[in-house]
């Protein structure tokens, strides 16, 4: 007893946090990237291809299809066969593929790859999720997500500059830019899949880095969320009601983000009428806001035990965003809208997964995180293929924000609902 009262506990979780945050961080700016960088390729790929709107917004959706249908399998096996072999298994594969998209020729190809892309990725985020919920107590657990989902909005910078400088490449070794993008920016994965292999612990209980009584110190304070025992049946996850309304305002609100993500560059170019350089470089500075964003509401959210204003909050204000781009604004009003986006838009979904972790017991954590992603990703199949008919059809980007103002409104709605509910629950 003496010695557990002597752990420093502040100390075992900072140690926890810079042994395996960074290099998941790390891993899922890799995914981040690979996901997403059709948007920067989409311009001189559609103009090469002869690829439509409608065409590019079914590839850009199909992703996140298969990584819907995969999502609980993947992370039922990621539970079983462990998180180092399993997200490793992800990153080499996803890698392969993402590379391999410098191949497409026609409109089928980029469906096929895309759809592999998904699979080869499904279950890697929830995953995560699950996995740092093995790590640290709820109490510590939104400074934790926060800091390993910068990663999603510090891509941005990575890939605002990667992308201009592969796209300038045109030409080289008879390549077009968007083939040395696909492939500059894929392969990397593979190489950070073996460092995952390599350095990615799967338990607290099995690291060397932790005296056993720090081990009985931390299994003691998350042992106090739950009991540990898993629960591997879906449906059953799926009738927790935090999960059911988790997972609409996760199809709505991410099915709107991914939406907006893979025509950002194109959209910032048609507001601004800057060319594709100075595009890339706003996407960058649009991260380290989005970064400093998500790292205030994941610290105040835990200092003050509260995660609801932030999600109410984050969700109207990225509402007001789109409102102002259905507008049509000029060149400064447009900055205005993507400035309240880039620094609202991850509150919304980082406060998603802390509800998760907060109203979900770990008995059911594992499934219960993969299928508040599949439902969200869901959303984002829709949500670009919605976006591209209605393009092809008018021309312009009008109609598809206002759609997405009506997808906001609906999540403030279900958002509403939740708050009700966890006041119930109390």
């Amino acid at each position: 007893m003496e010695q557990e009262l002597a752990v420093d506990g502040a100390a075992v979780l900072r140690r926890a946090a810079w042994r395996i945050i960074p290099l998941l961080g790390l891993a899922y700016m890799v995914a981040f990237m690979d996901r997403s960088n059709i948007s920067f390729a989409a311009k001189t790929m559609n103009a090469d291809l002869g690829f439509s709107a409608t065409v590019y917004g079914i590839g850009g959706g199909v992703f996140f299809l298969s990584y819907a249908l995969f999502e609980i399998p993947s992370n039922v096996l990621l539970e079983r066969v462990g998180a180092r072999r399993w997200i490793a298994r992800i990153m080499v594969t996803w890698g392969a593929i993402a590379a391999a998209m410098m191949f497409v020729r026609t409109p089928w190809q980029f469906y096929t790859l895309r759809f592999l892309l998904g699979m080869a990725e499904a279950g890697f985020f929830p995953g995560v999720i699950f996995y740092l919920s093995l790590w640290f107590p709820r109490a510590a657990r939104g400074r934790a997500i926060s800091r390993f989902y910068i990663s999603g909005p510090l891509t941005r910078v990575v890939m605002g500059i990667a992308s201009v400088s592969l796209l300038a490449l045109d030409g080289t070794g008879g390549l077009k830019g968007w083939q040395w993008l696909f492939v500059g920016e894929g392969l990397p994965a593979i190489a950070v899949g073996l460092l995952v292999l390599w350095l990615l612990p799967d338990r607290p209980a099995s690291v060397p880095w932790l005296s056993a009584a720090e081990k009985a110190w931390l299994a003691t304070q998350l042992g106090a969320d739950g009991p540990p025992a898993p629960h591997r049946n879906a449906l059953a996850a799926l009738g927790q009601p935090a999960v059911l309304l988790l997972g609409m305002i996760g199809l709505l609100t991410t099915g709107a983000y991914y939406t907006f993500t893979l025509s950002e560059p194109q959209i910032l170019a048609q507001v601004t009428g800057w060319p594709v350089a100075p595009v890339g470089f706003l996407v960058s500075l649009g991260g380290l806001a989005g970064a400093a964003g998500m790292l205030f509401t994941g610290s105040l959210s835990d200092r003050i035990g509260t995660r609801m204003p932030f999600m109410i909050g984050s969700t109207a204000l990225v509402g007001a965003a789109y409102a102002l781009f259905a507008l049509n604004p000029g060149p400064t009003w447009g900055l205005v809208a993507y400035a309240i986006y880039v620094a609202c838009w991850g509150s919304v979904t980082l406060s998603v997964w802390m509800l998760c972790t907060d109203l979900v017991g770990p008995r059911y954590m594992a499934v219960a995180t993969a299928t508040v992603n599949a439902m969200s990703q869901i959303g984002a199949f829709f949500g670009p293929i919605a976006w591209g008919l209605a393009r092809d059809a008018t021309g312009s980007f009008h109609s598809g924000f206002q759609g997405l103002v009506v997808a906001q409104l609906m999540a403030l709605g279900i958002v509403a609902g939740l708050a009700r509910y966890r006041r119930d629950a109390r």
